[in-house]
């Protein structure tokens, strides 16, 4: 049906279209699908990403936007992609890169489903702490 959504970050509401599913159908779908065979699980899932846990960033790695979007992100206090996105106007990939050089150098704490990230650092200039 309709429903009003307000992506983070932005105060404007959209009008979208969802689709409802109880918890009981859900239930019986599932139950259904258990009923056809045995599930064939895929290991690779449930053991993550070991790559990005230990990812290690060189001088090529960092951008020249980088000074700035940490300024950005220490003084309004929001670390999203999104966010730098805007304020810097770049683009996403860019952005998500900035995020991640971030949370590696300890500025901003890691995502943790939905909620903000943490800023770790409060104070940043463009020659560092």
């Amino acid at each position: 049906g309709d429903m009003l959504f307000c992506p983070p970050g932005t105060g404007k509401l959209m009008r979208i279209q969802g689709a409802y599913i109880s918890e009981k159908e859900i239930a019986k779908i599932t139950g259904f699908l258990k009923e056809q065979r045995t599930p064939e699980y895929d290991e690779n899932v449930t053991k993550g990403d070991d790559e990005a846990e230990t990812r290690e960033f060189d001088e090529a790695d960092y951008d020249e936007k980088y000074d700035e979007a940490v300024a950005v992100v220490t003084q309004s206090g929001q670390a999203s992609i999104s966010y730098v996105q805007r304020r810097l106007r770049i683009g996403y990939n860019r952005a998500a890169r900035l995020i991640e050089i971030m949370e590696h150098e300890g500025i901003i704490g890691p995502q943790i489903g939905t909620k903000p990230r943490e800023i770790l650092v409060k104070n940043y200039d463009e020659d560092g702490f």
